[in-house]
């Protein structure tokens, strides 16, 4: 049976309502773990961890919220009781949780609390632009093995849904677990990851097991592994060799080359990742990819919603194709959504792909004429199209070599070559990240 891909811990009462929200959430794909107390919970969390704590908001929420903090765990809560009164609710929001959900339990509503506080994939990988392709196909044919596995690319490419695919797909075993190496403390992010005993800082009231234990037997996700400090670079190159520690995957927004020129990644560390390094190409380079992934989400979110799916128009297709997605399918999803809630009829009109500040899409491009761009190329060199459209790709990629070339169909190396050629002919190249 494949591995579950968030474990989850419920505090509350073991039967009634607590107990069908366990059913649901474990029918959403979650390992579910339960606690009577408070005190059996935190004794949970320091033996086998957790991506998410459901407390009853009878329970003294406030002081499991200053226990986590004072224990060092950085792991998101979500308050839920029956009938509770808005004062408790409130209560258990500002004291730091994440959600409020209502008992008894809808099980949209769990599922959507778990999918978007631990990333839970709403679907399968959709795509099927040679760009796109690729990767999920490379992904899936190392799958089955336990090599570290590097995945690269812009800000909301989709690198956690390849990795939990990988791992649903892979050997199925065990727990998924993701770490979040950007904004964290470094103590904090040592102890997420390897744990400390009962002497490790005041506040420490327990020995603790961190994931690269509790997770043995699956997979461990590091996200922004860039951002990793050097000390935890080195105690990750141990585990690497350790037969028995579960299998890492890793993610990274910038190239690591120009970090390991600079002193700030380990050339060992990421020699061991370069066996199977997976670059997720920017949605702009997708192609048709743009729309089909549009007409799937507006219709999983008309669903939710309760509607009938609205139908994407024309020109809102040729909007959507010329966008340029700066936050890649993470955008277009929330753009998505926006133009489902707006839509009153049957179609998604352009007016109504709007951007987080309100502002339209359609106020922020322009769609290209492909007869005038056509007419523009005729009279200069094939030389001179090639490095404009060289040079442009690598402004869109913002920098990423590897994406660039990857979007152009040629090799990294040519790519290098290339730009090498243009720096020294005294032509401007956007810097690498």
């Amino acid at each position: 049976m494949a591995g579950s891909i968030v474990r989850m811990l419920l505090v509350g009462p073991p039967d009634g309502a607590f107990h069908v929200a366990a059913g649901m959430a474990r029918d959403a794909g979650a390992e579910v773990a339960t606690a009577g107390t408070v005190g059996a919970a935190l004794a949970c969390l320091r033996e086998q961890g957790a991506a998410l704590v459901m407390i009853d908001v009878a329970a003294d929420v406030c002081g499991f919220l200053a226990d986590l903090a004072a224990e060092r765990f950085a792991v998101p809560v979500i308050a839920c009781g029956i009938d509770a009164s808005a004062a408790r609710a409130v209560a258990a929001i500002r004291a730091g949780a994440r959600d409020y959900v209502p008992l008894p339990p809808d099980r949209d509503l769990i599922a959507a609390a778990i999918r978007e506080i631990a990333a839970l994939p709403a679907g399968p990988l959709i795509g099927e632009h040679p760009a796109f392709t690729r990767a999920p196909e490379f992904a899936r044919a190392m799958g089955a093995s336990h090599a570290p596995i590097l995945l690269t690319g812009e800000r909301g490419t989709g690198k956690e849904r390849v990795a939990q695919a990988i791992h649903q797909g892979g050997r199925g075993a065990g727990s998924f677990v993701t770490i979040e190496c950007a904004g964290v403390a470094p103590d904090i992010l040592e102890y997420e990851l390897f744990g400390h005993d009962g002497t490790a800082f005041p506040e420490a009231r327990a020995q603790r097991r961190g994931a690269m234990t509790t997770a043995r037997g699956g997979m461990v996700f590091l996200r922004d592994i860039e951002v990793l400090p050097a000390p935890l670079q080195t105690r990750l190159l141990t585990v690497l060799d350790d037969p028995g520690a579960p299998r890492l995957i890793a993610s990274a927004r910038r190239a690591l080359d120009p970090l390991v020129d600079a002193g700030r990644f380990r050339s060992d560390l990421l020699a061991r990742f370069a066996l199977a390094t997976i670059v997720l190409p920017p949605l702009r380079a997708r192609g048709t990819d743009i729309v089909h992934l549009a007409r799937n989400f507006a219709t999983s979110f008309a669903a939710t919603e309760g509607r009938v799916a609205p139908r994407l128009t024309d020109e809102t297709c040729r909007l959507l194709a010329g966008y340029d997605w700066p936050g890649n399918v993470a955008e277009l999803q929330e753009v998505m959504h926006r133009a489902v809630l707006l839509s009153a009829g049957p179609d998604i009109a352009p007016n109504m792909l709007v951007l987080a500040d309100g502002a339209c899409i359609a106020a922020t491009c322009s769609l290209s004429t492909g007869p005038a761009e056509m007419d523009a190329l005729v009279g200069r060199t094939v030389e001179d199209v090639e490095r404009d459209l060289i040079l442009l790709t690598l402004e869109r990629c913002r920098g990423n070599r590897t994406s660039a070339s990857q979007i152009l169909g040629i090799s990294v190396r040519t790519m290098r070559n290339k730009l090498k050629a243009f720096v020294e002919a005294g032509i401007a190249v956007t810097p690498a990240l």
